[in-house]
């Protein structure tokens, strides 16, 4: 078993090596297949070996082996992350259709939460072929119909939505963007309508503790803009994973 489970890693930090491309040229508007992984500093094209995921890094010292330019930590990192979550997946799901359409779910999910950050985006080409794959996967998936995914895009989307629409008619501000909208949709295709208000609430919360010492850090007069899809992504994740027993253990006070 200790071999699947380093097979699943190794994928994964492979696919992770990908989603680094695409976070970095979407964004860009560039092919994610042409040209191929080049130095973005001098333009050195990057060979095979200086490829491989999270080793090569580690081996060149993080440094481009052309111009000697820092390569960013987030590199290996991306992979390692992917890695990580296609051998949790794994681990929960087993040999099984579920975990093929949770690897994709999660390869969607890194690259949504790293352009967010870096531009406080959410592509389109993402999250919208996103609800399509979801909707799609909910016929391979034995606990969830096609009826809990699509109503999971309508109160994703939906829900959203109005909560977006209501704050910006009381404050006369844009306080969350069509991308967060369009993702939580994407989510409730995956996940299913009974886990969006979990993952508002998940990532709401989630939000709130990091943003609140950042504002006071910042100052309350500071314009500081905090991405919301890097939280409903760890919401999504944190359900898949474990929303059940939280939902247990929320409900045994209760008894």
């Amino acid at each position: 078993m200790a071999w699947f489970y380093l097979f699943c890693f190794v994928l994964g930090a492979v696919i992770g090596s990908f989603l680094n491309v695409c976070i970095y040229r979407i964004p860009a508007g560039e092919s994610i297949v042409s040209p191929p992984s080049r130095c973005p500093q001098c333009g050195a094209g990057i060979r095979w070996y200086q490829n491989i995921p999270v080793f090569s890094w580690i081996v060149l010292g993080g440094k481009c082996a052309s111009c000697k330019a820092g390569i960013s930590i987030r590199y290996p990192l991306v992979e390692a992350l992917t890695g990580g979550l296609f051998v949790l997946v794994f681990h929960t799901f087993g040999i099984s259709w579920p975990t093929l359409v949770f690897w994709v779910f999660m390869a969607m999910l890194v690259v949504i939460t790293f352009i967010d950050l870096d531009h406080q985006i959410i592509p389109d080409v993402i999250s919208l072929p996103g609800i399509v794959v979801g909707f799609a996967a909910s016929f391979l998936l034995p606990w969830m119909s096609w009826t809990d995914s699509l109503f999971g895009i309508l109160l994703g989307g939906g829900s959203l939505f109005l909560v977006a629409a209501g704050y910006e008619l009381l404050t006369k501000k844009e306080g969350m963007g069509g991308g967060d909208v369009k993702l939580l949709a994407m989510l409730g295709a995956f996940l299913g309508w009974k886990a969006v208000l979990p993952v508002i609430f998940v990532s709401s919360l989630l939000g709130t503790l990091v943003g609140v010492p950042l504002m006071l850090i910042k100052g309350a007069d500071s314009k500081l803009a905090i991405p919301f899809g890097p939280f409903l992504a760890t919401g999504a994740v944190i359900w898949l994973f474990w929303g059940g027993g939280l939902v247990a253990w929320y409900l045994g006070f209760f008894r």
